[in-house]
């Protein structure tokens, strides 16, 4: 009895998290690019990953489900995104599963305050019967400003949230690690992005700021693959990975493989803005796929 105790314990451990942003032994995990502000589409390619049901409550058991940052912006439903995720994290928790939602640029923005791509039907979103528009802004941009700031009930749970991740040999992140980062690891990362999110006035000449940053580096995804060579190989070392997984570059509607499958580019364009686009990546089974349009098709 008390070896198969032990063997029960030792098997659900393989599911627990090494740290709070390093996880092994996870059987399937669903990856969710840029979402900007399109709830309905959002809804949709997570049924069609069988994460949610018709009533937007999770179904995905033991699941662990990446969004890799760019909730807001471009669109008018990102408050309803962000309520989805944090009643999906709880969900997921209580069927052994995980959401794991990470900080892209976008959400950095709202927290200290660059507002420059917020849809008017976000702020409509926040009005409530006392708001009033000013000369500056429009109805709703004072609530929008305390939810989202840093001391808000967003910005709170978004400065709670890690940047990078690393689920089992595959590293997760909004736009990529640039050489100036290249030997940081994931635990320091996030906590330099935790810090700056906290106190808006530490932003300027920072990391969330820095387009060698994990929220803004370009590079992975646009880079001639002859001279990105050298630096991806130095950050699946840094990292000890096999694959990185990105969004923050749209592709134009399919999941984009590079160097051999060892990046995997995500943001397919979800949002109206961007085409309204359907794709998800899967990995199972040891093996990555992707679902476009409800088709799935393996990857590198």
């Amino acid at each position: 009895m008390r070896s198969v105790t032990i063997a029960l314990l030792a098997l659900g451990a393989v599911h627990s998290a090494v740290g709070e942003d390093t996880w092994s032994g996870v059987e399937r995990v669903v990856a969710v690019g840029d979402v900007h502000g399109d709830y309905d589409q959002f809804v949709t390619i997570l049924r069609q990953t069988g994460v949610i049901d018709e009533q937007t409550n999770w179904i995905g058991g033991e699941t662990h489900l990446v969004q890799t940052g760019d909730v807001p912006d471009r669109g008018p439903d990102s408050r309803k995104v962000f309520d989805l995720l944090m009643k999906l994290e709880k969900q997921a928790r209580k069927a052994k599963g995980y959401v794991h939602a990470l900080v892209g640029n976008h959400e950095a923005m709202n927290v200290y305050g660059d507002l420059r791509y917020v849809h008017e039907g976000e702020f409509e979103a926040f009005q409530d019967d006392d708001s009033q528009p000013t000369e500056e802004h429009p109805a709703g941009w004072e609530e929008h400003r305390k939810a989202l700031g840093p001391s808000g009930r967003y910005g709170r749970w978004i400065s709670k949230h890690n940047t990078v991740i690393k689920i089992d040999r595959t590293l997760f992140l909004h736009g990529g690690i640039g050489p100036r980062y290249a030997e940081e690891s994931i635990r320091d990362l996030n906590r330099q992005a935790r810090t700056e999110l906290a106190d808006p006035g530490l932003v300027p000449g920072g990391l969330l700021i820095d387009n060698e940053g994990p929220l803004w580096y370009r590079g992975l995804a646009k880079h001639d693959p002859a001279t990105e060579e050298p630096h991806l190989e130095k950050l699946l070392a840094t990292h000890d990975v096999d694959r990185i997984v990105i969004g923050h570059t749209t592709t134009g509607g399919k999941i984009v493989s590079r160097f051999g499958g060892r990046v995997v580019q995500i943001d397919v364009g979800i949002a109206a803005a961007y085409g309204g686009n359907l794709g998800a990546l899967i990995l199972e089974g040891g093996k990555a796929f992707a679902i476009e349009d409800g088709v799935r098709r393996a990857l590198p």
